[in-house]
């Protein structure tokens, strides 16, 4: 149910997405701030029994202490018994400095173990989130950003609340306390130490703004470079196949230079920030003493009471200047915020109201499909937040800019009956495998503009069909298939909970695979490295075919998925697959004509239409694309 909740949720404010992230390490960040509260107030106790010790005890002077404690004294003995009983003085500071070592040991535990429940618990429903969000926005959006504010920017936000938030209660009892117990010594000194206390504040307030204005440019710039290391990882073999080596470690080079260019002039300006407060703060504390110790030389203050004002001055000083940096963190954080926002504020996949199930047996239709991409420029998706509004509560304006689009699709329509073969042919471009994405339901024919048609299943609108019913029952095996870092039969049989060999077996003898696989050293247990590259990548299509097999679904489709594979092995999967697939409804894309020429049917696209369709006999006997294809595939 919660989870329902939280698919529906908008998060319009900093603090409604943080106090949603902080189910479940709430308490342990409210004990933090109970024990972090009472360090606090052990803290101030220590400074006043010092004073107290040199003042009465070891000098002859009277003491300012509160009434309740002369009380307290009185009834013990007076000044007299502690001064021939120091060491229960001892004892006491000693007492109190334990207590607050106890109180330090729960604050940190308290406080470590709410960051890391709240870290688990943010990057958990990110993932979640970004797996449910539709494959239109992880196009638009970079897999290697993505990464970086799951892990970067989560991390600043553990930081803020874990490092300096948690304080605040400390800090405030501190500043709060430490202001009373200095008035109560003396109203000058303390009026002289509290004067500077405005300057502190008010440069952290000025220096806050532009502190966070810095860190979007470098939490974006990171974003790039994060995207950048991402792809050049991934395509490594193509960058080395290709020499661009050096290409790319120029262009990385350059981003990774200006990255560090920007988190200098941060760094420059957070040291000129710093060094400020202790110019300021080093001021505070150089008045004190000076103005203390005329006051001591003139007998308006007593040696205790100067030792004890100091004391204090410097838990006011230390407080203030956790503020400066509260307000600095505070910067940094809502950045942050805000580019989680951005994702948890996408809106996922949702199945339409009254979506069920239906006979995925049926007829296949596409009634007039248009469909048009937007097109595509040149600009990184990576630093979306830097073009978009910021509006004054600070919530990111999504709207997205109306972009040109490219039509890929144009009226087509065709119709697939239950358990035959359809063959679509066409050039690169023309549209083939966005029919199977629309199919699948992966891209969506909606209100946007040049997008219209109806795809039904068994008379069925697939938009009523519930989304994961209709992808259980598709199988889809594409040109270039990803698997997963595992062994093959663990791959093979990634859609099952338990890997049954005898299956695993079947599946692979009908993709032709067994035979490759019984030649490696350790069989099925051979390890895929990731995305399959120590295999060939006809074994690669064939382990994803295999993959398909195992399901067993109603529809399955290969879209262009035995490119890679010989002739003859071409040919031995079909025949395999029309004897064990009888029934089943099966979509071939390919260039390859002898792939196709067995189809029941053979559409042929170009530029987004249906320019021919039949079988291969009557296609072969009318002047057109696919004659002429068939022709320059056949040996000279």
């Amino acid at each position: 149910m919660e989870k329902k909740i939280l698919k529906k949720q908008k998060f319009d404010k900093r603090s409604k997405l943080l106090l949603f992230f902080l189910r479940g390490s709430k308490r342990y960040f409210i004990l933090c701030m109970i024990f972090g509260a009472l360090v606090a107030l052990l803290d101030l106790i220590n400074p006043r029994i010092i004073a107290y010790t040199v003042d009465a005890v070891i000098g002859e002077k009277e003491s300012n202490v509160p009434g309740f404690l002369r009380d307290i004294i009185d009834n013990v003995g007076g000044d007299a018994f502690f001064k021939s009983n120091l060491h229960i003085i001892a004892f006491m500071i000693v007492g109190i400095a334990l207590l607050a070592v106890v109180s330090r040991y729960f604050f940190r535990t308290f406080n470590a173990r709410g960051g890391e429940k709240l870290v688990c618990n943010m990057r958990d429903t990110l993932y979640d989130h970004i797996i449910h969000l539709p494959v239109k926005w992880h196009n638009e959006n970079q897999t290697g950003d993505i990464i970086q504010r799951c892990t970067s920017d989560v991390d600043t936000v553990r930081r803020f609340l874990s490092d300096q938030l948690t304080n605040l209660v400390r800090v405030i009892i501190l500043i709060v306390m430490s202001i009373i117990f200095m008035l109560n010594i003396n109203v000058k000194l303390a009026m002289i130490a509290i004067s500077l206390v405005p300057v502190i504040v008010g440069y952290s307030l000025i220096f806050h703004s532009k502190i966070g204005k810095s860190f979007r440019k470098v939490d974006d710039m990171e974003g790039r470079l994060s995207a950048m290391v991402q792809e050049n990882l991934s395509g490594v073999r193509v960058v080395r196949a290709f020499g661009k080596e050096s290409y790319e470690r120029e262009r990385f080079g350059k981003a990774n230079e200006k990255y560090c260019g920007m988190w200098i002039r941060l760094m420059q300006l957070l040291s000129f920030f710093w060094a400020s407060g202790d110019v300021v703060s080093g001021t505070q504390v150089m008045l004190v003493v000076a103005f203390g110790a005329a006051f001591c030389v003139n007998g308006q203050l007593t040696t205790g009471e100067l030792i004890a004002f100091i004391s204090y001055n410097a838990m006011l000083t230390w407080p203030v200047r956790s503020l400066g940096r509260v307000i600095s963190e505070m910067s940094k954080a809502g950045i942050s915020i805000d580019r989680i926002k951005y994702i948890m504020n996408s809106e996922e996949e949702e199945d339409t109201v009254g979506a069920g199930e239906t006979n995925m047996a049926g007829d296949i239709s596409f009634e007039n499909v248009t469909f048009a991409y937007p097109a595509k420029d040149e600009s990184d998706h990576s630093g979306e937040e830097e073009s978009k509004t910021k509006k004054s509560d600070g919530e990111i304006n999504n709207e997205a800019e109306e972009k040109p689009l490219t039509r890929v699709l144009d009226n087509v329509s065709f119709k697939i009956p239950a358990g035959s073969t359809v063959g679509i042919l066409g050039g690169t471009g023309s549209g083939k495998s966005t029919l199977i994405q629309l199919l699948d339901r992966l891209l969506e024919i909606d209100e946007e503009s040049e997008c219209s048609g109806r795809i039904t299943i068994g008379d069925k609108d697939i938009k009523d069909i519930k989304r994961k019913f209709l992808r259980q029952n598709i199988g889809i095996v594409l040109q270039e298939p990803y698997l997963f870092s595992g062994t093959l039969a663990e791959n093979i049989a990634i859609t099952d909970e338990g890997i049954d060999m005898e299956k695993v077996r079947d599946a692979s003898k009908v993709a032709a695979l067994d035979e490759a696989i019984e030649k490696f050293t350790k069989g099925y247990e051979t390890y895929v490295g990731e995305k399959g590259v120590t295999l060939s990548g006809g074994q690669k299509q064939r382990t994803a075919i295999a993959q398909m097999l195992l399901r067993k679904p109603p529809i399955m489709v290969f879209d262009d998925s035995l490119s890679a594979v010989d002739a003859e092995t071409d040919v031995k999967i079909r025949t395999a697959l029309r004897e064990k697939s009888k029934d089943t409804t099966t979509i071939l894309i390919a260039h390859r004509i002898s792939t196709l020429m067995h189809a029941d049917n053979i559409i042929v696209l170009d530029h987004g239409r249906i320019v021919q369709q039949g079988t291969h006999d009557e296609l072969i006997k009318q002047e057109g694309l696919y004659k002429k294809i068939f022709e320059l595939q056949q040996p000279a």
